[in-house]
């Protein structure tokens, strides 16, 4: 009796193999070949994931006469937006003469397994409330005499980036590399507010609590990299900057851009959508990204211009349908 369970349970998992064998063969047949039941599969498809990404009322983008809303028809407008967005991050005061702290030629364990690396530069900068931001420069052995500036996004440190940084240094580009204000190597420090108390600055959102009148915090996503490529402009002598960035980093990307014009190429990656497109609650963004003070002075559509116009100039967004950062907008 107990060889004949044996025996059946035996037969039982042959069966079960083949049968297993067989519809995987059979699937396999299905996809490449497009045979029943693959349309009905594809149809099925088609019907759940747009189940899954259903616009419902807080969500939609509303139509709106874009070219209303960029204000600008002619150079001098262009250069004097341009001019009143510095005037603003800086309050007037555009910092020319301040040098960063260099440290050359150091020496990073995360990064000595790249190749065609002759150096890395440290480049901290020291701001207001002691924000500081610590730059790489990392100089290309074989150069093809252009920088890239490479930003990375909220994920944190541009050490998120080391694969984009090795690949732009394999193909002969300098990389000068940024993280975003308190993320990173950046610090995060304690202020001492009369009218909030004690903060420590960990978000960006904490940064409402230092605006005033006389001073933006936008400075401290773009002063490290005016100060960083003044001192680049008087060590080496590049052909080209252009400026890659991600997320956070993308955005940085275009509003650098926009009022720096040494900036030739702008690759901004899931980095900003305008103010209209921001009705998913969870995606309206950091307090950077909707600063009314800033964006009353230009607006996203005008912003996009700005960070493009020029001789020999040009601004690429990228957007992934499926990626984290913009599905919800998109």
């Amino acid at each position: 009796m107990k060889n004949n369970i044996i025996d059946m349970n035996y037969v039982i998992l042959i069966i079960l193999f083949v049968l297993i064998f067989f519809s995987f063969i059979y699937g396999m047949s299905v996809v490449h070949f497009e045979i029943f039941p693959f349309d009905f599969i594809k149809k099925l498809k088609i019907s759940v994931l747009s189940d899954n990404n259903s616009i419902d009322d807080n969500s939609k983008i509303y139509e709106n006469d874009f070219n209303s809303l960029i204000r600008f028809s002619t150079e001098n407008e262009i250069l004097n937006t341009r001019s009143e967005l510095t005037n603003y991050i800086w309050n007037h005061n555009l910092p020319k003469n301040i040098i960063p702290q260099i440290d050359s030629n150091i020496y990073d364990s995360n990064y000595d397994d790249l190749k065609n690396l002759k150096k890395i530069d440290r480049i901290t900068t020291v701001m207001d409330f002691e924000i500081n931001s610590i730059s790489y420069l990392f100089v290309a052995e074989k150069s093809n005499n252009k920088l890239i500036i490479y930003h990375q996004g909220h994920s944190g440190d541009f050490l998120n980036g080391k694969n984009t940084i090795e690949f732009f240094l394999n193909k002969g580009y300098s990389v000068l590399a940024f993280s975003m204000p308190l993320l990173g190597m950046n610090n995060q420090p304690m202020i001492d507010s009369s009218n909030f108390g004690t903060i420590q600055l960990t978000s960006h959102n904490h940064f409402k609590f230092i605006n005033s009148i006389n001073f933006s915090p936008i400075k401290f996503f773009v002063e490290p990299i005016f100060l960083s490529l003044n001192y680049v402009d008087k060590q080496f002598d590049f052909e080209s900057y252009n400026f890659v960035g991600l997320s956070g980093g993308g955005w940085t990307a275009i509003i650098y851009s926009a009022i720096d014009d040494r900036i030739s190429n702008t690759y901004s990656i899931a980095g900003s959508v305008p103010i209209s497109y921001r009705s998913i609650q969870q995606n309206f963004g950091d307090y950077e990204q909707t600063l009314p003070e800033l964006y009353n002075i230009a607006n996203y559509f005008e912003l996009y211009l700005l960070s493009s116009y020029g001789d020999s100039r040009k601004l690429l967004q990228v957007f992934n349908k499926y990626d984290p950062c913009t599905e919800k907008t998109f």
